[in-house]
């Protein structure tokens, strides 16, 4: 197992690729505290994964809130005592031009988007440091390297602050110990896309852009996150691992 004996704390765990992370994990080992608003759907996510033998917990857990935050960390650190990986899954998309992006809605995506993983880095360095290190990995998005004419600038605002504070944390943290990378998923088949881009037939045209021809699978994404957060990267941070079908090599 890959992360055996490992503990995961993974925002947005309640479906979507946050869902099937906390899913993977627990496969491979790791004791999985899953954080969402959803709590319906989080407490279900965390009774499958027991029902299957796995050990997750799920916790109530606005990545926008500090308050938050802490008290999830308390509960790591009260049913585990240390934290080995931080997942900062949570995010929203907002899909408008410049023009359309109302105040509100660029204050919301940042707050989500952005503070939520500056807020969850900021919670789980130090019990990291007392655990002797840590991955941590951030969700960015294709969105963080290049930018689209049809995307939204808003959302691609707050993926490049994310790629940009992996690197600051990668660089700040390194000699102790606690790593900390950014992965880039290109369009997946998720709620997320499907929600956005309503039109089939612009959906259709997206897929057709990308090199092999499909949307990527969450579960792709997954084994991509797993792979940063287990110990065969142990020499990886600060990098960008870019999962997107040749997306962005175009």
């Amino acid at each position: 197992m890959r992360l055996k004996g490992k503990v995961a704390l993974i925002s947005g765990g309640a479906k979507g690729q946050g869902k099937v992370e906390a899913q993977l994990f627990s496969k491979e080992g790791a004791k999985v505290i899953l954080g969402d608003i959803l709590d319906d759907l989080g407490q279900e996510v965390a009774k499958d994964i027991q029902d299957t033998g796995g050990e997750a917990t799920y916790v109530h857990l606005d990545v926008t809130n500090e308050t938050d935050w802490k008290s999830s960390i308390e509960i790591v650190l009260k049913k585990y005592g240390r934290l080995d990986i931080l997942v900062n899954n949570a995010g929203i998309l907002i899909r408008k031009g410049i023009e359309d992006t109302t105040s509100e809605d660029w204050s919301r995506i940042m707050a989500i988007n952005a503070k939520g993983a500056f807020l969850g880095i900021k919670s789980a360095i130090p019990v990291m440091r007392q655990s002797g290190g840590g991955s941590i990995i951030n969700i960015s998005s294709t969105a963080g390297l290049v930018a689209s004419p049809s995307g939204s600038a808003s959302y691609t605002a707050t993926k490049g602050a994310v790629r940009l504070l992996t690197k600051s944390t990668a660089i700040q943290y390194a000699h102790e110990n606690i790593r900390c990378n950014s992965v880039h998923p290109g369009p997946i088949d998720t709620d997320m896309i499907q929600d956005s881009i309503t039109d089939p037939t612009k959906l259709t045209e997206r897929m057709e852009r990308l090199p092999m021809g499909r949307f990527g699978t969450a579960e792709e994404v997954a084994f991509g996150v797993l792979y940063l957060a287990s110990d065969e990267s142990s020499f990886v941070t600060g990098s960008e691992l870019v999962i997107d079908g040749g997306h962005t090599a175009q």
